[in-house]
């Protein structure tokens, strides 16, 4: 029998909100041994996703975009606005600053196959999984995935 979103999700998902601090979701990812967390506004509908990696981008570090000066102007040869998305991310304090916007998410019966699907083509560990109402119900990793293929 095929698989879907509904019985194999965590149900009980742990979540932040744009408010929250920085600092708050590391203590969680490290306290629950996970890689990332949905992010959700009042109503539980999801709003990003912060992950380990949004997290290890905070400690990276930013270079100015190289310039050239010509007849008294200055010509960016790299694009500014990578340069101030990084540097924002770096000097972020709440989820809201440094979550990633773009969620990819499915409903209780999306298929086992096109959730792996979605996660390869779009190379992400995790999706949230939102009823009809798009509210957070639950959370497929790719770890959910693996353990299917030792049950079967």
């Amino acid at each position: 029998m095929k698989k879907n979103a509904g019985q194999i999700m965590t149900k009980n998902v742990i979540t932040v909100s744009p408010g929250d601090v920085v600092e708050q979701v590391a203590r969680l990812l490290l306290e629950h041994q996970i890689s990332g967390l949905p992010v959700v506004d009042e109503e539980k509908r999801v709003v990003g996703i912060i992950s380990e990696g949004d997290l290890v981008i905070r400690e990276k570090e930013v270079k100015a975009p190289a310039f050239s000066e010509v007849l008294g102007g200055v010509i960016f040869l790299e694009s500014q606005k990578r340069f101030f998305e990084e540097l924002k991310k770096t000097i972020a304090l709440t989820v809201g600053e440094i979550m990633s916007r773009k969620v990819f998410t499915v409903n209780e019966d999306a298929p086992l196959e096109q959730i792996a699907t979605l996660m390869t083509k779009k190379e992400v560990n995790r999706v949230p999984v939102v009823n009809a109402d798009n509210k957070l119900v639950g959370i497929v990793t790719r770890q959910d995935i693996i353990r299917q293929l030792t049950e079967d």
